[in-house]
């Protein structure tokens, strides 16, 4: 599945980063303590109004969360990334991001300027940052990935973070089917009420993928799936 691993580096706490992704690449996430959350949104760089879609992920593989063999989709039926090895239960699609308002009320006000490296940052603030870089802002804000926090739900549908935390060392890897603006941040998840503010760096590593074949699992996971691949092929023809 990965071909070779040729860039690493650390997520701290709080922080955030963009990149592009090139078709055939991979991206492997480890949540290097255990406890960690990584709020993610795909972007297509080509055109920055196709980005990830979560009711169209959801519905069309006819789940609430995603782990391994799920696709990842656009809004224009294309997939941006696969699941292709997953060390969790699943992954949170709905819950969002914290604000600054959520994490002030929860952790107490901490601003950078003042407390430096022990500040709290928050995830919308977070993207919003990586976002202006690319000339986008509040608006292109959507659905966003949790990876790393699986959220459940009781009889009255009351949506809480799994009471068994991801673990160290947990890991989950996406091959990326077409070119891909990657926007990320390791703020905690809306749902965490820890006492202290969380602070959980990721590893993130980068690297080659092998060729998507035939009986591949992810490909083959939902009939849907297959229409997925078959529009990024038709997306890609000729280049």
């Amino acid at each position: 599945m990965i071909k070779s691993i040729e860039y690493t580096t650390e997520l701290a706490a709080g922080g955030h980063w963009s990149l592009r992704m090139a078709r055939g690449t991979i991206m492997r996430l480890t949540d290097i303590e255990g406890g960690g959350n990584v709020g993610m949104m795909f972007y297509n760089p080509e055109n920055l109004l196709e980005r990830y879609n979560a009711p169209d992920t959801l519905k069309c593989q006819h789940t609430f969360r995603v782990t391994k063999g799920h696709c990842l989709y656009s809004d224009m039926g294309r997939i941006f990334a696969s699941i292709i090895e997953d060390s969790t239960e699943g992954h949170d699609t709905v819950c969002g991001n914290t604000t600054a308002l959520i994490t002030a009320q929860r952790w107490g006000k901490r601003d950078y300027q003042q407390n430096r490296n022990q500040w709290h940052q928050n995830g919308q603030d977070a993207f919003l940052v990586e976002l202006e870089k690319y000339g986008l802002g509040i608006k292109d804000l959507g659905a966003n990935l949790n990876f790393f926090s699986l959220v459940v739900t009781d009889e009255a549908g009351n949506m809480q973070l799994n009471s068994q935390p991801s673990s160290a060392g947990s890991h989950v890897i996406l091959r990326f089917e077409m070119d891909t603006l990657v926007v990320l941040h390791a703020c905690p998840h809306p749902l965490n009420h820890s006492e202290k503010y969380p602070c959980k760096p990721i590893g993130i590593e980068l690297g080659l993928a092998n060729s998507v074949s035939d009986d591949d699992f992810c490909k083959n996971f939902r009939p849907e799936n297959q229409r997925g691949f078959q529009n990024n092929a038709l997306y890609y023809l000729g280049r």
